[in-house]
């Protein structure tokens, strides 16, 4: 029988030659198989895989996701030996309740910007750099990795063009930005390269360590500006996250299309470019997830069935 670790490391490599990132899957399948090696257990089965998933949720990542991660490894490891059980489909079926993304309104936006702005920042530079992100990330719907990792020669001030390299699924895609984002980098860029001096940065956005953001730090940041302004978890809904700002720019933008008479179906795949999506798809679900969105496309239902009377 192979070594499980092994086969983790094959199993992973497979994946990763097909696109897939698998950043929060490699740490959790070897977490599983360290839980494998303290039991004394060398084969997969259902009933392991369900004591891990709940004696490991701790926040990372959710039962449901932790079955489904151990499920796609049992199904490769399984078919090389039939002594590891193939977990079934039904094991983790998907939670029915799928999160609804908040859509910030624009003071929103400007009060949680305006709180970055206030950062503490004991060498003048931090609270500039998470203003900046903040907005950029507002105004592109740009994933907040993607911004964190965005390069220097990646940021084209003079054409307005971001270069979004080996994304999700290793599409990589340029993102064009009005002149006022335009103005508000090269502001920002100016400012770090004085806080650097003749110390070079890869990155465009950096800590006051001079080096590259961390994602981690990024959304501990955004947790305290949250709670700062006042968007905390309600009753009957989660508090609003980072990620809701890539789904406010794709409902605003649908939402202008509608309200301007454009032709919607034949502009969606150009949004779904726009915002790097793997599938249009997941571009149609915003279409289905935001009671405004639905009102508006009623609208224009309503309104083609009025002409064809």
């Amino acid at each position: 029988m192979k070594d499980l670790k092994d086969q983790v490391r094959e199993y992973l490599a497979l994946r990763r030659g097909l696109g897939y990132k698998l950043r929060q899957v490699e740490p959790r399948l070897n977490e599983f198989v360290a839980f494998l090696e303290r039991k004394g257990a060398v084969c997969i089965t259902a009933k392991s895989a369900i004591a891990w998933a709940s004696e490991s949720a701790n926040g990372a990542m959710s039962y449901y996701d932790r079955l489904r991660v151990v499920r796609g490894f049992s199904k490769y490891v399984a078919a090389e030996d039939s002594r590891h059980e193939r977990l079934p489909d039904r094991l983790a079926p998907r939670p029915r309740a799928i999160r609804r993304p908040y859509i910030y309104t624009e003071q929103e936006i400007l009060r949680l910007m305006e709180a970055a702005r206030n950062l503490c920042s004991p060498q003048g530079l931090r609270c500039h750099t998470y203003y900046c992100l903040l907005g950029l990330l507002a105004v592109t719907g740009l994933r907040s990795g993607e911004a964190v990792r965005l390069h220097n020669e990646d940021v084209d001030l003079p054409q307005g063009l971001l270069t979004i390299r080996d994304s999700k699924f290793g599409k990589s895609r340029l993102v064009p930005v009005h002149p006022t984002t335009v103005k508000a980098l090269s502001a920002y860029a100016k400012r770090r390269d004085a806080f650097l001096g003749k110390a070079g940065t890869h990155t465009f956005f950096i800590s006051e360590r001079r080096g590259p953001l961390s994602n981690t730090g990024l959304h501990n940041t955004f947790v305290a500006l949250r709670c700062k302004i006042g968007l905390e978890k309600k009753p009957a809904r989660q508090s609003p996250c980072m990620h809701d700002l890539r789904h406010r720019f794709a409902v605003h933008t649908l939402l202008n299309w509608y309200r301007k008479g454009e032709d919607v179906e034949r502009l969606l795949p150009v949004l779904s470019t726009f915002l790097g999506h793997s599938l249009i798809q997941y571009t149609y679900w915003y279409l289905s997830s935001t009671p405004e969105l639905l009102g508006e496309a009623g609208k224009r239902l309503e309104a083609r069935w009025e002409g064809m009377r």
